[in-house]
């Protein structure tokens, strides 16, 4: 029976992740439409650009970018699907993720909490969403996760490979890389510094740690592991884009208008909530979880180190995450808020299962009551998997108001992304398929437009567009919320057209005279999100 369940529990988990991604089918998030236009230049022979012959690099994602590129060219080349490829690879990607921390549970010798945030993982909103959604964070999740496994695995150039790559699939990794590398280094110092002893009989001790003592060559061969792909990469983006940075984090750092505490804010709420129980439970259920969750962390943390020493990176990660965040202040959006979990979520289950054992324990030890010790399971199995596996579920709808009306998490919302591709074909018509000259076009989300028009695009948040950057900060008199617009960026550029949700050029850009002498209403699609009054798209007056 055991041996059965190795199989089943495993096939279980990877067929249910698989399955929570392939029901929704794409429902793709417009800034993962910028990564497709840049893999869809590059198959074109246009270069890594988003508008043909301006290097600038916008994506901060290059391994998912170039990823897309390889199998694209298997697929249809520059007319390959890329929606469709972002989910099989995302679908994939998810699924191993959902699978090392099963091992990882059985591993640490907590089957059940293993099992549990497999399954878990599996149905989580804030995987299933962006995996659907076509962004790079389902790649970014596993790369990471892997890195762990296979440093707790003593797998040292493998490790330093996945690290490698999680770097060029998003920067932030750094925040477990570090961690991640003081662990490698001093478990390197240890089996350097450690020799064999030998007993009166001649005979040699075991070491305390694993492996027999790295030598120097081994550890030459894993740092060209590290350095050779990241090195590549920025050897490119120094030549090519004259910068290592993605200039879409400047912009970020510039256009957005915020409180102090937001990300903190938004973390403190992301931290209570690892299984959405204030789905279930109302608004309250994130003060319970305020205690509940990180104290269930310790406890699994504190378990997970006194089977294997070498996961502290891993236990460190979130409250890094955390922090980094918290302090920067970006503006949070949904995405950023998922690669912190798979740790989170784990320990959580480990604590709860630990805590579970100690109290079962215990009671056998007063009482003496045969059985008990089987009896844990009845406790451990509806406790740590159906409890948060149920509250989790809580974040699906069987039947989504908008797209595709198959079963779907909630937040897997991209309304606001079916009414830009409502624009883009307006926009299409309006400027036919084959245009003698290729006329601009300015938006503050460019992703759709930029993807289903021939035109080009003018970023007016600046993340492909460096011209814009000149016209920030602006002042706060004109926001509404995050995206408004600078008037002089649009009257110095002078975009043929511009497509906008009317609350981004509300207190400045439409209140500016200047703008209806430029420019004449061409279309409004109705609709009240973010508080708008309609998607607007103007043509410039001749």
């Amino acid at each position: 029976m055991k041996q059965r369940l190795q199989i089943i529990i495993p096939l279980a988990i990877f067929t249910l992740a698989v399955a929570a991604r392939l029901i929704p089918g794409p429902r793709t998030i417009d800034d993962s439409y910028i990564t497709y236009r840049y893999a869809r230049n590059i198959l074109a022979g246009e270069g890594f650009v988003y508008n043909p012959d301006e290097r600038v690099l916008g994506t901060t994602t290059p391994l998912y970018t170039l990823t897309l590129v390889a199998v694209g060219a298997l697929t249809g080349g520059a007319e390959a699907n890329f929606p469709v490829i972002a989910l099989a690879l995302n679908a994939l990607a998810d699924a191993l993720t959902a699978l090392l921390l099963w091992k990882f549970g059985t591993r640490l010798g907590y089957k059940i909490a293993g099992a549990a945030a497999g399954l878990v993982w599996a149905v989580a909103p804030f995987s299933v969403t962006f995996a659907i959604g076509g962004l790079e964070t389902s790649l970014y999740v596993l790369l990471l996760t892997a890195a762990v496994y296979t440093h707790t695995s003593n797998r040292r150039i493998l490790t330093a490979l996945l690290a490698s790559l999680s770097l060029l699939t998003r920067p932030d990794a750094l925040l477990l890389l570090a961690p991640l590398g003081i662990s490698h280094f001093t478990l390197y110092v240890s089996h350097s510094d450690r020799r064999p002893q030998t007993t009166d009989r001649g005979q040699q001790t075991a070491t305390l740690l694993e492996k027999p003592t790295t030598d120097h060559r081994s550890l030459f061969t894993e740092a060209l592991a590290f350095i050779l792909p990241a090195a590549a990469w920025f050897a490119f983006a120094a030549l090519y884009f004259g910068s290592l940075i993605p200039h879409s984090i400047l912009a970020k750092s510039l256009a957005y208008h915020l409180p102090d505490t937001a990300a903190l804010t938004r973390l403190l709420q992301h931290y209570t909530t690892p299984f959405l129980g204030h789905l279930t439970f109302g608004v309250p259920w994130i003060g319970v979880g305020m205690i509940i969750y990180p104290f269930f962390f310790a406890i699994g943390g504190h378990a997970a180190l006194v089977a294997d020493r070498r996961l502290w990176p891993w236990i460190a990660y979130p409250w890094l995450y955390f922090a980094a965040f918290a302090i920067a202040n970006p503006l949070i959006f949904r995405w950023y808020l998922t690669p912190p979990l798979p740790a989170y979520i784990f320990f959580i289950l480990v604590g709860m299962e630990s805590f579970i054992r100690t109290i079962t324990k215990s009671r056998d030890v007063q009482t003496g009551t045969p059985g008990w010790r089987a009896r844990m399971n009845i406790l451990l199995l509806p406790l740590v998997i159906l409890f948060p596996l149920a509250l989790t579920l809580r974040g699906w709808t069987l039947r989504p108001d908008h797209g595709p009306g198959r079963p779907a998490p909630e937040m897997a919302w991209f309304e606001l992304e079916l009414l830009y591709r409502q624009a883009a074909q307006i926009l299409s018509n309006e400027i036919g398929d084959h245009p003698t000259s290729i006329p601009v076009l300015a938006a503050g989300d460019v992703g759709v437009l930029g993807f289903y028009t021939p035109a080009r695009i003018l970023d007016t948040v600046g993340l492909n567009s460096p011209q814009a950057l000149a016209y920030y900060p602006l002042d706060e008199s004109y926001y509404t919320i995050n995206y408004a617009v600078p008037p002089d960026l649009i009257f110095d550029q002078a975009p043929d057209y511009l497509v906008l949700l009317e609350t981004y050029g509300r207190k400045g850009l439409f209140v500016d005279p200047r703008f209806e002498e430029s420019y004449t209403l061409l279309h409004k699609i109705p609709t009240d999100i973010y508080g708008s009054d309609g998607m607007l798209i103007f043509k410039r007056t001749p």
